[in-house]
């Protein structure tokens, strides 16, 4: 395997969360047994086997690999992937496409599919992702990856089998469908993209930025450029009902081990030993 950028790699349950992020360098991450990654920062030669991204917003440090991704895939000889982008960006990129397909001699084959506020994108007979509307200073969504099982209906329960079977067959719709928010992913974006959205607080899995960590930084500054500060997660503490917690996106004006030490001073107890630092 080529190791070309770097990657952490965090498994949870019965799915891997690998990738990286730093403001304004770069961001990327991906979940294998979804088939699904957010975000084209850069591109990791191992990302490449990954078929559909969700890109969270349009500057660079999470868009600008885009071009490398697909001509990797063509050169591999892989299926064209699937990118979904925000409804603005997809004319301005097929533009881009076609000009680096013109400078590079070789096509850039891939399905550009716009996302709004609301949508839900079915991913798999499994998994359903949602859309939801986050605060930066550019157009910009969150997502979460739901797990749909089919439950049987209150009414049904404790009938015999042969009964349900019967049911079944004569038409009635015995089951209803029952989700589970397993994977939440806020880009950039200030406070409010999070409480937008109930389900950034209650999937098992969140990952979040949190871009400032320092006291120096003041929240009402940061908020207006989309971001998020430690403050703001420690203000919403009672909110976070998520079994792991993956802040990233920290500041370039921050050595890393800087962010652990303000971070375990603000936070000793880590939110119950829930939040995990991508550092």
């Amino acid at each position: 395997m080529i190791h070309n950028l770097p990657v952490k790699t965090l498994t949870f349950k019965e799915i891997t969360i690998e990738g990286y992020s730093r403001a304004a360098v770069q961001t990327y991450w991906r979940i294998p047994e979804y088939k699904l990654g957010f975000d084209l920062g850069a591109q990791p030669w191992s990302f490449m086997g990954t078929p559909t991204w969700f890109v969270s917003h349009t500057h660079m440090d999470h868009l600008v690999a885009l071009p490398v991704y697909v001509a990797r895939r063509r050169m591999m000889k892989m299926e064209p992937p699937t990118i979904y982008l925000p409804e603005h960006a997809v004319e301005p990129v097929q533009k881009i496409l076609k000009y680096f397909s013109r400078i590079d001699r070789g096509r850039l084959p891939c399905t550009l599919l716009p996302i709004r506020a609301g949508d839900e994108i079915e991913i798999s007979r499994e998994h359903v992702v949602t859309v939801s509307p986050t605060v930066h200073t550019v157009p910009s969504f969150g997502f979460v990856v739901w797990e749909r099982r089919k439950k049987l209906k209150p009414e049904f329960l404790g009938l015999p089998g042969e009964k349900i079977r019967d049911l079944k067959f004569s038409g009635v719709e015995i089951t209803a469908e029952m989700r589970i928010p397993r994977v939440a992913y806020l880009g950039d974006s200030s406070p409010a993209g999070l409480d937008a959205c109930p389900a950034m607080y209650e999937a098992e899995v969140l990952i979040t930025e949190v871009t400032f960590v320092a006291a120096k930084h003041r929240k009402e500054k940061i908020h207006k450029f989309g971001h998020i500060h430690l403050d703001d997660i420690i203000e919403r503490r009672d909110k976070f009902r998520n079994e792991l917690i993956i802040a990233s996106h920290f500041s370039t004006r921050y050595h890393l081990k800087q962010v652990v030490e303000c971070v375990q001073r603000k936070l000793p107890d880590m939110l119950d030993g829930r939040l995990h630092l991508w550092t």
